[in-house]
């Protein structure tokens, strides 16, 4: 696959392009999300290996993600099985996805690792006390106000926005190219850094959209005196939000890459 370069603006492109397909096949796509949740619940459920194997298996996710929007452009609804789809690709494109998966893991956790030795396991702490039986109020002020937890975030979101390079396209790469491990995630960084004008607006426009989203809920029901009630507006809305990201990945990668494999209809690209 060669690469394209694309303008800033299709940033925004891609967003809206990812809320058109979400609302042409909302219950599907809502599906998927809610299939997506209850596997990382399971997985989760399982001591030591549940963490590793959910963090191996987010590039299967994301390219699971970017075969429903295919389908849905093309016309067809999408199911539960275009998370299974690449494993049943040819033996190279599976050995090479499950050490994508593995490598994606291992990067995980020296982030988690890293940010953990920054802020001197802080983050952990508040973990414990916003998930405790009786939250201790002062405890949870006294860990947001600690400097070492700033730092920490401020480390993790670094390294995970650092890491989100290679492995952006690096599944689609994988897929439907038969790249290997290393080869995806070079031509992964390197179509992100050709079209990074286009990546930071893609970047902006969901951050604008994220605290719209959270100050009109706030202030909506701050005015009826609800306030209680926000974390229950805010959980549909943010699973919607996450549903749509993934969804747009999908022209992100179409308009990085020539001769990415293209449905007949195109209902939302970002190409016209």
């Amino acid at each position: 696959m060669r690469l394209k370069s694309v303008s800033a603006a299709h940033g925004v492109l891609w967003v809206r392009s990812g809320f058109r397909v979400f609302f042409d096949r909302p219950l599907a796509f809502a599906g998927l999300f809610a299939a997506f949740l209850f596997g990382a619940t399971v997985l989760l459920l399982l001591p030591v290996v549940g963490p590793l194997l959910l963090l191996a298996a987010l590039p299967l996710v994301s390219q699971g993600f970017m075969l429903a929007t295919q389908r849905a452009l093309g016309g067809t609804t999408p199911m539960a099985d275009v998370f299974i789809e690449p494993m049943r690709s040819a033996k190279p494109r599976v050995a090479a996805m499950v050490k994508l998966g593995l490598l994606y893991a291992g990067a995980s956790f020296f982030i988690m690792w890293m940010s953990g030795v920054v802020d001197g396991g802080a983050f952990g702490e508040l973990q414990d006390a916003l998930t405790a039986s009786t939250p201790d109020q002062a405890q949870i002020e006294a860990l947001l106000a600690d400097p070492r937890l700033r730092d920490g975030m401020l480390v993790r979101l670094i390294l995970a926005s650092v890491m989100s390079i290679p492995f952006w396209h690096a599944p689609a790469l994988t897929h439907w190219d038969g790249q290997g491990p290393a080869q995806a995630l070079f031509s992964s960084t390197l179509a992100c850094w050709r079209n990074r004008g286009a990546f930071a607006v893609f970047g902006v426009t969901w951050a604008v959209l994220i605290t719209l989203l959270a100050l009109i809920i706030t202030t909506l029901f701050t005015a009826f005196d609800a306030q209680a009630l926000v974390p229950m507006a805010v959980l549909p809305a943010g699973m919607m939000f996450s549903t749509v990201f993934y969804a747009s990945v999908y022209f992100t990668f179409t308009d990085c890459f020539e001769q990415a494999p293209e449905p007949a209809e195109m209902i939302g690209s970002t190409s016209a």
